[in-house]
């Protein structure tokens, strides 16, 4: 058995259904979940005991939208200041060299600065298998998840629509349908975990409207739903895509979901910025991952966050793809869409706490968690301290407020999954960060290289 105490925390915001806020508490840990929060918690001898004074204590940011690899194809000079489709056009040149090698660096990057930001839980969408190369890239970034210590919903993602045949991506990167559905099932009877406080869950993810068919559509919704696993895509990002379906389909991007039978529950989409007043109405459960920083850079749009909200519809924060954020910052992400909220919203924007409610609670409901999301006894020990003491946060006299819109510098004092101590003060403590970034960095170049010559 093993337990850490954290002892007199300066401020705990639980987010739990009491949205509680605790001033000068403890909380314990056992075999990675939390058995009590109160004054003075009794330890057992073994007990690791870490003094929180000073320290305020949020459940960990949860991010429900990612492209791992992209974190090695970040800053490219052929894809600056263009907007979506172009942008993805110029990229699957460079994305159709990845390899296993490239998919387990690039997790490994954005794991890294995912951690180092607080974020606890994220899901990934990976789509891109090119020709010849071996179908077990979802396999290296769940790899890597174990190496790093994150909690990881992975999502087999799929392109069967290619530019010969209607589709945006190039046919050196689209696949089968039977392919696609036989490695899906794989991939869930080899890792999935439906268990409580599970490290490891997958979903099924086809790309998008405009890179898959109606029918693989139709299929992996039937093969998610006899599995009981979550099913995700981009939906309703810009004006193009929803153009391509008004064109292909007749039917605008979400009600294309609804023909499909991708509404409910156990679906979420990424971005959702262009649903309209019905639309937002008839989600019956289905989540949004709100992408502030991508939806800015490729100019798309904003995100309809308070409407969503007003509503009870389940809506979360992510960084989206690194080549579209060109960041995989947690902690700025929420600050950005704090921001982009009250841009859009004015003094009728959400608050701080509703934001970080967002980024944590919000994000487990998107992602089907009933056991990470907030803190009280019996849920999974995934949270952050932080430290408001430096001089950046000098002047402030809420918390909360400090943590959304005051410039911080990013790292949290300690990130913690499933009661273990992952990164402190910045330093990860599971993987040697200097020597990874080597090795990524090379791996990047040389990928690149390939197309640049």
């Amino acid at each position: 058995m093993s337990s850490l105490l954290l002892k007199n925390i300066d401020h705990i915001y639980t987010f739990n259904n009491q949205e509680e806020h605790l001033e000068h508490q403890d909380l314990l840990i056992v075999n990675g979940v939390i058995t009590a929060i109160g004054d003075n918690l009794p330890s057992a001898t073994d007990t690791k005991i870490i003094d929180c004074e000073g320290l305020v204590a949020l459940p960990g940011f949860v991010n429900t939208h990612h492209h791992l690899y992209q974190t090695l194809f970040r800053g490219l000079k052929e894809v600056q200041e263009k907007p979506l489709f172009p942008w993805l056009i110029g990229l699957y040149e460079f994305w159709q060299h990845l390899t296993p090698t490239a998919v387990y660096h690039g997790a490994m990057v954005g794991f890294s600065e995912l951690l180092r930001t607080g974020c606890t839980l994220t899901a990934d969408h990976h789509y891109v298998f090119p020709n010849g190369q071996p179908s077990t890239l979802i396999d290296e970034q769940i790899q890597a998840a174990k190496d790093i210590g994150m909690r990881f919903h992975a999502t087999r993602g799929s392109m069967s629509l290619g530019r010969d045949h209607g589709g945006l991506p190039p046919m050196t990167v689209v696949q089968e349908e039977s392919l696609i559905l036989e490695d899906s099932l794989r991939l869930i009877q080899t890792y999935h975990d439906p268990s409580d406080y599970a490290m490891t869950r997958i979903a099924l993810a086809p790309c998008s409207p405009f890179s898959v068919t109606a029918d693989l559509m139709k299929n992996t919704a039937l093969l998610a739903r006899e599995h009981k696993v979550m099913m995700h895509t981009h939906l309703a990002e810009t004006l193009d895509e929803e153009a391509f379906c008004l064109e292909k389909y007749g039917r605008r991007p979400f009600e294309l979901m609804e023909d499909l039978g991708w509404v409910g529950k156990d679906v979420w989409y990424a971005h959702g910025i262009f649903l309209d007043d019905h639309e937002i109405h008839r989600l019956n459960g289905s989540g949004i991952a709100h992408c502030p920083s991508s939806n800015m850079k490729l100019n798309s749009g904003i995100c309809r966050t308070s409407e969503l909200h007003n509503i009870g519809a389940n809506i979360s924060i992510a960084v989206d793809g690194s080549a579209s954020n060109d960041g995989s910052n947690m902690w700025e992400e929420v600050r950005r869409a704090y921001l982009l909220n009250h841009l859009k919203y004015g003094t009728e924007g959400l608050d701080a706490y509703n934001i970080l409610k967002i980024s944590t609670r919000g994000g487990a409901q998107v992602l089907g968690r009933t056991d990470t999301g907030y803190l009280a006894p019996g849920m999974a020990a995934d949270l952050n301290l932080f430290d408001l003491s430096g001089i950046e946060y000098a002047g402030c006299h809420d918390p909360l407020v400090s943590l959304v819109c005051l410039g911080n510098h990013s790292y949290t004092k300690m990130t913690i999954v499933a009661g273990e101590i992952v990164s402190k003060d910045g330093v990860l403590q599971k993987i040697d960060t200097e020597q990874m970034a080597k090795d990524a960095h090379k791996t990047a170049v040389d990928l690149v290289r390939r197309v640049r010559g």
